[in-house]
Parts: C-alpha cells; sequence; structure tokens
C-alpha cells in the first residue's frame, strides 16, 4: 500500500505540473499589443474571460476623435446594438481557445471596425514580442503582426 501511494502521489504532481505549464503557456498572450492597421495606431489588450476564452480589445487610438471633436464610435458594426460603443473600447478578436498541441490560440473570431466585417483568427506568437494575427475567410487569409509592449 505505501508503494501505491507513492506512485499516486507522483502521478498527480506530474499532472500539476503538466497543468500548470499548459495554463502559463495558454496565459502568454495575455497583455497590451502595440497594432498597425491601415495607416492606423492602437493598442491592443488580450484578457482571459471567465468562459476559459481570450479576447483582445482596442484601449487606445491615436485619433479617437472624428474632424469635428466628436468621439468615434463603432457604426460599422452588423450588430446594431454595438454602433454607439466608443472605436476605443470595441472588442476586435473574441472566443479564442489555447490550443497546446499548435502552439496558438484559434476557434474565435477577429472582427475589423474599419469595414464591420469578421473572421475567422488563429493567434500565435512569431517571436517572444510579435504577435501573429491571422484572418481567414474561406481559403483566403491575411496575418498582421502585433508587438506585444505590456
Amino acid at each position: 500500500m505505501n508503494k501505491l501511494m507513492k506512485v499516486l502521489v507522483v502521478a498527480v504532481a506530474v499532472f500539476a505540473a503538466v497543468s500548470t505549464y499548459a495554463q502559463s503557456a495558454a496565459d502568454k498572450i495575455i497583455g497590451v499589443y502595440s497594432v498597425e492597421e491601415e495607416g492606423r495606431q492602437s493598442k491592443v489588450r488580450f484578457t482571459k474571460c471567465e468562459d476559459g476564452t481570450y479576447q483582445g480589445q482596442i484601449i487606445w487610438l491615436s485619433e479617437p476623435n472624428n474632424p469635428d471633436g466628436t468621439r468615434k464610435m463603432d457604426v460599422k458594426n452588423p450588430d446594431k446594438t454595438k454602433r454607439n460603443t466608443p472605436s476605443d473600447q470595441v472588442v476586435i478578436v473574441y472566443g479564442i481557445r489555447y490550443n497546446a498541441e499548435d502552439n496558438c490560440w484559434d476557434g474565435g473570431k477577429v472582427y475589423k471596425p474599419i469595414n464591420g466585417k469578421t473572421y475567422k483568427v488563429a493567434v500565435s506568437f512569431k517571436d517572444a514580442k510579435t504577435l501573429r494575427v491571422k484572418g481567414s475567410l474561406g481559403p483566403i487569409s491575411l496575418s498582421r503582426y502585433w508587438t506585444k509592449i505590456e
């Protein structure tokens, strides 16, 4: 019985270590990224949601206001209830989960406020500070690279 107990303790310890490693790998995405899209600068913060997915939300825009001084809103959003969301608060990546086998976050969507369209997304690190955000529509895909700043 003593030998069985030792094996059980070791098994639990190994499982806990693997689980902790997988969780820390998954949480690597959490932070703030500098983004440039079509000549516009912004910052996006990735956070973990209560359901275990991750999302990226705009937290800063270099030009948050319209030429008349009014705040820019998410006016092209197909969901009319979200069109009054200030442009510097829009969630643009959502529903992604860490895929340990492929070392990426996928299964979610990326929303492009400039045109109001949504695409499938896969997110991975090119290197320690460079996040590759790959949006896809059918066989066509486009990658953007965001720089981790926090």
